[in-house]
C-alpha cells in the first residue's frame, strides 16, 4: 500500500486517479459535457459524476456506485435519471498519466468510447501574496477564504 500526499491509501501499483477529470463527447442524445470526482481508498473508487446534456442545465451530481480501481484500470457505475426513468451507466477506463479511456455501457442501447482528462490542481503560483486574506487549499476541495490571525 502507499499514502499519497492527501492521505488516500492506495493498494500498491494502483494508480491514483482521486481528483477532478472532464469529459466531452457526442452521443445519440447530444453533445455530453462530464466532470468527475474521485476518490480512491485501497482499491476502492467512489465521487460523483455530474452531466450536462445538450443545451439542458446542469443535472445535480449523481454518486458513483460499485467503484474499484486495480492496476491501471478503474470501472463503476453512475445511474442517472434520464426523462423520468432510472439509467444504469456501466463504465470501464484504462489510465495513462492524466488521461482515462473510457468504455461506457449505456442500459441496453448504447456504447460509447471518450477520453476523460484530469482537470490540473490550482497552481502554487497562482495563490495570492501571504496576508489577511490568504487562500487555503486542501487535498481535492474547493479553495477556500479564509481570515489568518494577525
Amino acid at each position: 500500500m502507499a499514502i499519497t500526499g492527501c492521505g488516500s491509501v492506495l493498494a500498491a501499483g494502483t494508480v491514483d486517479v482521486s481528483g477532478k477529470w472532464q469529459a466531452e463527447f457526442d452521443t445519440q442524445v447530444g453533445r455530453q459535457k462530464y466532470i468527475y470526482e474521485f476518490k480512491v481508498d485501497g482499491e476502492k473508487l467512489t465521487g460523483k459524476a455530474t452531466a450536462r446534456i445538450g443545451g439542458e442545465a446542469e443535472r445535480p451530481p449523481v454518486e458513483i456506485r460499485d467503484g474499484r480501481v486495480s492496476g491501471d484500470e478503474l470501472g463503476f457505475v453512475e445511474v442517472m435519471d434520464f426523462q423520468g426513468n432510472s439509467l444504469r451507466i456501466e463504465y470501464r477506463g484504462k489510465i495513462a498519466k492524466d488521461e482515462i479511456k473510457f468504455t461506457r455501457k449505456v442500459g441496453d442501447f448504447a456504447t460509447e468510447e471518450f477520453t476523460g482528462k484530469r482537470v490540473p490542481a490550482a497552481a502554487a503560483s497562482t495563490a495570492p501574496a501571504a496576508g489577511p486574506d490568504q487562500v487555503r487549499r486542501s487535498c481535492g476541495r474547493r479553495a477556500q477564504r479564509a481570515r489568518w490571525p494577525r
